[in-house]
């Protein structure tokens, strides 16, 4: 059975806003080498158009820096599915827009055979952790306190408590300390 991944960048106090965070080389790498495990992206329409056409493009241009290409290139393969009911077409080829059950959605995914589904923003992943369906999280934690902004997990109803178990930490140059937790 195929993993779901949730990972986000936060802050100390929980805003998870993209543009409150750091996005430098190392950052980039680990998200790189988290795709290279991943063959399906799951997002809603948000972060979806956060995400596309930007990366896309640095991918087709090369006029970002050796990291950022590579992500991108990596990111650019990957096939997505986007959760929406307002948007209309997909702006790159391997996208599919999907208007039907969340809950029913992903648990056929996960019983496909591949590498690791990994989704990102807030909204869908809210929902996935509700219905039970995150096997794992990956938190990049920022040294900034971003005051404002939207709150990761703020919206987030659980029937039960949710317990973690830390896997793995590692501290980036940048005093980011990414973590790796996985559903006990």
């Amino acid at each position: 059975m195929r993993n779901v991944i949730f990972a986000i960048n936060i802050t100390l106090d929980g805003c998870c806003d993209h543009a409150n965070g750091i996005a430098d080389e190392e950052i980039l790498e680990h998200y790189t080498l988290l795709l290279r495990d991943t063959d399906l992206l799951v997002y809603g329409r948000k972060t979806y158009q956060l995400m596309v056409p930007y990366w896309p493009d640095v991918a087709k241009n090369q006029s970002e820096t050796k990291a950022s290409i590579e992500f991108a290139r990596t990111f650019d393969s990957i096939n997505k599915i986007v959760f929406s009911r307002s948007l209309d077409s997909a702006e790159d080829r391997n996208t599919r827009i999907v208007r039907g059950n969340l809950h029913d959605e992903i648990l056929k995914l996960k019983q496909e055979r591949g590498k690791n589904i990994l989704v990102g923003g807030v909204d869908i992943p809210s929902q996935l952790m509700e219905l039970g369906l995150v096997d794992e999280y990956r938190f990049v934690v920022q040294p900034i306190v971003a005051g404002e902004g939207r709150r990761l997990l703020d919206r987030v109803n659980l029937r039960e408590r949710l317990q973690l178990k830390l896997v793995e930490s590692k501290i980036l140059k940048s005093g980011c300390v990414a973590l790796r937790y996985l559903k006990q």
